[in-house]
């Protein structure tokens, strides 16, 4: 069985600042971590290896720098590690990325793919599904335990996490996973895996290897445009009132036209 996972490498900080030119995220300067939706998704796929056996892919694209979140992946028990990386890939929106790690995982071929639910920086949980839309595949969003993985039947059992309660389903490899950070505790390295980490050499697959249309990657291939990006002000304390039991009643009379008129213009 082979599984490739789909790891993002994010800013960690939450003081996001955008290029005034092209719109698009300052990596410059800022510490970046594995996306932490995206470790949840290693670890599900560790623990399939663990029971039934399989070779498991981590998967980037991103700048050079982007290497340090495979070889977090290889030191916590990744197989293999290939690095997406070209110019032309810069700037991409979701629809550009899902093009791209889509070609990349087509040539690889697998059973199963795992992503996190959604990337801290972006918040938009598309390219997960993106992917499978793009090749086909089976998806299972919102995954929090897979129960069985029968590779000779081609089927998967997971269990998913929504809003009207948990939802047990089976379904047809190969597929695309979505995973919650509440699936699993993700395991610390061991000493061999991190000796493996220290030497790795992922492979580097640019465009040239993909092969995909350059005017369909990268900010050139995108059709959504981050105009702008900002946090939200601060909600300011409502109104604290001191009163007596005997003064409750009169407070309140005189409140509520004020409350009925500010509901009133906030519809």
């Amino acid at each position: 069985m082979k599984i490739v996972v789909c790891i993002k490498q994010v800013p960690d900080t939450t003081d996001v600042k955008i290029d005034p030119v092209t719109n698009t995220l300052v990596r410059e300067g800022v510490p970046s971590i594995p996306n932490p939706y995206d470790m949840h998704a290693l670890e599900m796929a560790l623990q399939i290896k663990d029971k039934y056996g399989a070779d498991v892919i981590a998967v980037s694209m991103g700048p050079p720098q982007a290497i340090d979140v495979l070889k977090k992946a290889v030191s916590l028990g990744a197989d293999e590690a290939i690095l997406l990386t070209d110019r032309v890939f810069a700037g991409a929106d979701t629809w550009a990325t899902s093009y791209a790690l889509a070609g990349a995982i087509a040539k690889l071929n697998p059973d199963l793919v795992m992503c996190g639910k959604q990337a801290i920086d972006g918040d938009t949980a598309q390219v997960g599904p993106g992917i499978a839309t793009r090749l086909g595949l089976t998806q299972l969003t919102y995954v929090v335990n897979f129960k069985n993985v029968d590779v000779e039947k081609k089927e998967i059992v997971v269990e998913r996490k929504l809003e009207e309660g948990p939802e047990t389903v089976a379904a047809r490899l190969p597929a695309l996973l979505t995973v919650l950070k509440e699936a699993n505790e993700i395991r610390y390295a061991s000493l061999p895996n991190l000796i493996k980490s220290v030497k790795l050499e992922p492979q580097v697959w640019d465009n040239k290897v993909l092969g995909l249309d350059p005017d369909l990657l990268g900010l050139k291939g995108s059709p959504t445009q981050v105009v702008k990006i900002f946090s939200p002000p601060l909600r300011e304390g409502g109104k604290l009132i001191s009163a007596s039991e005997e003064e409750i009643v009169k407070i309140v009379d005189q409140l509520m036209p004020q409350i009925r008129s500010e509901a009133s213009c906030a519809i």
